[in-house]
């Protein structure tokens, strides 16, 4: 006899490998992952009931010491268990009270295995004060970049006119689609928009909508859809939106960016947008949790540790931080020199649920995610 330890991630595709009936593969593979949820202002007389379903299904609740005898009204608490032993929780909760109906009716989100296949989105700044120089492009040197991006395996191309850098400055309307608006008309007279999904990085209603009518398919809104004419022109046109959170706005965003937990605090602001979006008719919606939009190094770093935690709404996830200041914060460098840290934080975003790679290095990043997604899927 033999033996040896196997990653867990494509359990039931091994289980149906060694000839297990398919039924049986599914249900044993939801007892393979195992998940952690994190309960904040817990009610005491909640904890007690929730620790005592949870070991009765086999899981387990963390609470603090004192909380079989009450000692504090409310406290936080660690829920841990598999896939299985939280859809068993979701039924036993709904009868229990102290607010544990509405986490039973929460759960199954968390347990969330929608999969969404791996999208490049290669940059493109038509201005010439974004913070990577090399992105900068216009006109004819646009669209000659664009196709070498789509040969080196982008499938979605995001371009943009106005810098959104930390202490950057809002510029005229006009000025913005004047920047714009000769790449716009190449896409559309050349059908370059039959090659790839193309995405415009503005939240100017004028733009967008110029945008949107030379074949572009995405508005990339780092307002989070705060705009109702954006909302309107992304249900118009039945394109994509990405809401992404920034606190304050590029000029002010870095100015002491301050949470009282960030990750509940994006969440809310997701749930707020997306229940706008809905109201407007906009069907497809794409996350960004907006890493260096009003964030400290510390608040980045929680982002990218719990990015799976934004997988419960069900909608595709975009990571962005491309070359971006919070990795001088880490290890000093200069720009130029950010490409393996780059790489190293969007290869660990792909395994945490994001499935679209906003960068500007479109061949690297591809070769990366090629090797990274080979060894996922060997079953051994």
């Amino acid at each position: 006899m033999e033996y040896y330890k196997i990653d867990n991630s494509n359990s039931l595709e091994l289980f149906k490998k060694i000839g297990s009936d398919e039924i049986g593969s599914k249900i044993m593979s939801k007892k393979t992952n195992s998940h952690l949820l994190y309960i904040k202002d817990l009610h005491v007389g909640a904890g007690n009931i929730l620790k005592q379903d949870a070991l009765s299904v086999g899981a387990d609740l963390a609470v603090p010491i004192g909380t079989i005898l009450a000692k504090d009204k409310y406290i936080d608490a660690i829920l841990m268990g598999t896939t299985k032993q939280f859809e068993q929780l979701s039924k036993k909760e709904l009868v229990q009270p102290f607010g544990l109906k509405g986490l039973a009716k929460e759960l199954k989100s968390f347990i969330n295995t929608k999969q969404f296949p791996t999208k490049i989105m290669g940059i493109i700044n038509a201005n010439d004060d974004s913070f990577f120089s090399k992105s900068r492009f216009c006109g004819e040197s646009a669209i000659k970049t664009t196709l070498q991006m789509i040969k080196d395996g982008a499938t979605i191309i995001d371009i943009g006119a106005v810098s959104s850098r930390p202490g950057s400055i809002a510029v005229d309307e006009q000025e913005e689609l004047s920047r714009i608006q000769p790449i716009c008309d190449l896409i559309k007279q050349t059908k370059l928009y039959n090659k790839a999904t193309f995405s415009i990085d503005s939240y100017t209603p004028t733009v967008i909508e110029y945008a949107l009518k030379s074949g572009f398919k995405i508005v990339n809104d780092i307002t989070g859809l705060q705009n109702d004419e954006v909302a309107k022109l992304v249900a118009k046109y039945d394109a994509s939106v990405v809401i992404m959170h920034m606190q304050k706005d590029p000029s002010t965003m870095q100015n002491n960016p301050n949470y009282k937990n960030i990750i509940i605090d994006i969440d809310n602001f997701f749930k707020q947008r997306i229940e706008k979006a809905k109201s407007f008719g906009i069907k497809d919606i794409i996350l960004d949790v907006g890493i260096g939009f009003g964030k400290t190094l510390e608040h980045n770093i929680t982002l990218l540790k719990n990015m799976e935690h934004f997988k419960h709404f069900g909608y595709e996830i975009l990571i962005g931080a491309s070359r971006k200041s919070m990795i001088d914060k880490i290890v000093p460098s200069d720009i130029e020199d950010r490409l393996p840290a780059t790489l190293a934080i969007h290869l660990d975003s792909i395994k945490k649920g994001a499935s679209i790679v906003r960068c500007h290095d479109v061949k690297e990043h591809f070769q990366a995610i090629q090797v990274q997604e080979a060894i996922q899927n060997s079953l051994i």
